[in-house]
């Protein structure tokens, strides 16, 4: 249902009955904040280009050059030599493209806040010429111990609070279970924090436990029901999961693969059982080798540079208080034993080698390289890797294309230089590559799981999260720039335009929650038709949930009279309401309309900007008054009165930091039936110490009743102040 004046879409987008909750208006009296100094510049052409290119008339790889670990990047074409399968090629292409963002440190990314209820810094919309780094964090839970995924949690977590920049797409994905790959990359912190807290060891994993399974333990990983062999094969084809979806991103990628054990050959005994479908991922019992070079090879195409992590740390092989000598037998000797003990040094070393032949390679081929021996995993190491690269290219010749595998060599003058590219390519040029036409469908889909919001048509995504006695549900609202679409004119002196609606609602590791289609009919006349070429368009649609969790909720249309597409999407915590804890909805806020306009020229301004100051929206001056409205669920009652006893506190950030802080204010409550959805409205009156710019809206709600750790609740909405 599209909403067609200012009434009617509060009346949908209520998230609560008549307000009966009430917090006084509130002034801040605060300092201006201090606009950002600078911001970031786009990359030049040369930084959104194709970085591996094989084709007819170029070859072009990226290559790194490093002295004592830190970046060499004033170097020129005349410092290099450049070999295919040997034979020295001239250079024809050559640049050094930048990654490290042009914005000052000290507004380059917004330190962390310490308070455990501060709100989050909201991230404008990502497009595919902002980014400056994509990296993939692959955790392979199929292959790591309960230590070695308690460990990389804290690493991540380290690596997304401290290293992570503005233009930095990162997205946290575990190779168990299904993989959504594409739809994981964000430049929101919050989405990278709620993939890493899911982190969970797998209980099939190829390491089991601990890291070497204790002598005498009952059961080693391959004697598991799922099997490592099992594992290596999942492993393997979540990595060519991964990399075939990056393809579709922009410039030079990475991969960081952290893992415990991925070896080139298992290292059990006993046969591998082969099932139909496994193609050539299941061509050998034994030997992973083919399949870990293809992995490579489609790294490669897609500009995808691995770097490898053995997850073990600096682990040790000795003998602990885990193993036990128990089982041997009661005639055993002391030699017996020692050599027990020096069989086991022996085979936990052996096996630490053999387990990280695999990432290794890989990382090799691709020009990345393995961090090993080392508990902090080397994060930083390889961000920093990142800052940069050469672009080196020369002609080919008409041998270079017969299909086979041709390796390459950088070399680099220089005392101390040491330089890192691919380790080659396979003569098959890209123009060899059909492009596949999409389908309407499969336009809708791309849409849907990249990262980059398609912006031929102008959408904005609002998402509230709220509670009814039959369950739980998404309420939201898509505002559409009317002059996006195409309309069409109709015999009766109307306007019509349709368009095709997807809406996709991501869950755990990317995968599908909920998906939906609609065919959306819009037939407009007169002064509605008028109205919403000036204001916009509102449409309003609700999600049932199932679960409590993070989610990702995405949208996208398509206009069928002109096939553009816009996209729009949201990360939105859902809480377990019924646990019985403290949980508000989503916030709705807009502009405080007086009830009785002046004059008829007031009433026609209020309808104008009825969407732009709206709950769709959000777009506020300095002089108005707002109004927001939200839901309590699982207030505790008191014993003697049966109403709850809560307060309210009103916080404005910007920038993640507060710039209005108001004093906790008590709700006023009135008897009702359903004291477990407590509606409340409170008020604010915006001044001239808020200039142009983003905000979040913050409130904090304390139940006084409930227990000392479940007392406060938290919910925040962004909105933005014009001229």
């Amino acid at each position: 249902m599209i909403q067609r004046t200012f009434l009617s879409l509060m009346l949908l987008v209520a998230l609560v009955p008549r307000a009966t909750g009430q917090q006084p208006q509130q002034r801040p009296t605060t300092e201006p904040p201090k606009p950002a100094t600078a911001q970031p510049q786009n990359p030049t052409e040369a930084e959104s280009q194709d970085v591996v290119k094989i084709t007819t008339n170029l070859v072009q790889v990226d290559a790194v050059v490093t002295k004592d670990s830190k970046q060499i990047t004033d170097l020129k074409p005349e410092d290099f030599l450049l070999f295919e399968d040997g034979k020295p090629q001239t250079i024809t292409n050559f640049s050094y493209i930048s990654n490290v963002s042009t914005v000052p440190a000290n507004v380059a990314a917004t330190p962390p806040s310490k308070e455990k209820n501060a709100a989050p810094v909201v991230p404008p919309a990502v497009r595919p010429h902002d980014v400056r780094r994509t990296i993939a964090f692959v955790i392979d839970d199929l292959g790591m111990s309960v230590q070695s995924i308690s460990i990389a949690r804290d690493q991540a977590r380290k690596f997304v609070r401290e290293q992570l920049q503005p233009n930095d797409l990162v997205a946290i994905i575990h190779t168990s279970g299904d993989v959504g790959a594409l739809q994981q990359f964000t430049t929101d912190k919050r989405m990278l924090f709620s993939a890493i807290d899911r982190l969970r060891w797998y209980p099939c994993s190829r390491a089991g436990v601990h890291v070497f399974a204790p002598l005498g333990s009952p059961t080693v990983p391959w004697e598991l029901p799922c099997g490592s062999s099992q594992n290596i094969k999942g492993t393997l084809q979540a990595l060519r999961f991964i990399v075939e979806g990056m393809k579709d991103l922009p410039g030079r990628k990475s991969l960081v693969l952290l893992s415990d054990q991925l070896p080139v050959e298992t290292q059990e005994p006993g046969t591998v059982t082969l099932t139909p479908g496994d193609g050539d991922l299941a061509d050998d019992r034994t030997s992973y080798l083919s399949q870990l070079k293809k992995v490579a090879e489609l790294a490669i195409r897609a500009s995808v540079v691995i770097y490898a992590v053995d997850t073990r740390g600096l682990a040790y092989t000795g003998i602990t208080a885990a193993d036990d000598f128990r089982g041997l037998s009661p005639t055993v000797t002391a030699r017996d034993i020692t050599n027990r003990v020096n069989s086991t040094l022996s085979a936990r070393s052996m096996a630490m080698i053999a387990g990280r032949e695999g990432s290794d390679l890989i990382a090799k081929q691709t020009g990345g390289f393995m961090i090993r021996n080392s508990n902090d995993f080397g994060l930083k190491k390889i961000a920093e890797d990142q800052n940069g690269y050469y672009l080196i290219g020369y002609r080919p010749t008409d041998e270079t294309f017969n299909r086979k595998f041709h390796h390459l060599k950088v070399t680099v003058k220089g005392r101390g230089l040491t330089v890192r590219t691919r380790e080659g390519f396979f003569g098959v040029g890209e123009e060899s590559e059909k492009p596949v036409e999409l389908t309407a469908g499969d336009q809708l889909k791309k849409a849907l799981l990249s990262p980059f919001g398609a912006n031929d048509i102008t959408v904005r995504l609002t998402t509230m999260f709220t509670n009814f006695d039959n369950g739980s549900l998404l309420r939201s609202l898509l505002f559409i720039k009317a002059q996006d679409l195409v309309f069409v004119d109709e015999p009766d002196g109307g306007h019509k335009a349709t368009f095709d609606l997807g809406i996709i609602l991501f869950g755990e590791n990317g995968r599908v929650a909920d998906q939906q289609s609609r065919l959306i009919t819009l037939r407009l006349h007169n002064d509605t038709y008028q109205s919403a070429l000036r204001s916009g368009i509102v449409y309003s649609l609700d999600t049932p949930l199932k679960q409590a969790g993070a989610f990702q909720f995405r949208i996208a249309l398509r206009d069928q009279g002109s096939s553009r597409i816009g996209s729009a999407g949201q990360f939105i915590q859902i809480p377990n309401v019924a646990d019985g804890r403290l949980a508000l909805s989503g916030l709705v806020v807009l502009k405080d309309i007086p009830d009785k306009p002046e004059n008829a020229n007031a009433n026609q301004q209020a309808g104008q900007d009825a969407i732009s100051s709206g709950p769709a929206v959000r777009q506020f001056r300095q002089s108005d008054k707002l109004i927001f409205a939200y839901s309590i669920y699982n207030a505790q009652p008191d014993a003697a009165t049966h109403l709850p006893q809560l307060t309210a506190q009103t916080r404005i950030f910007r920038d993640g930091k507060p710039v209005f802080t108001g004093n906790p204010v008590a709700i006023e409550v009135v008897p009702q039936s359903d004291l477990k959805r407590v509606p409340s409205v409170g008020r604010l009156q915006l001044g001239t110490e808020f200039p142009p710019g983003e905000y979040v809206l913050q409130i904090l709600v304390t139940d006084k009743l409930a227990k000392e750790k479940q007392q406060i609740a938290s919910q925040w909405i962004d909105f933005e102040v014009v001229k």
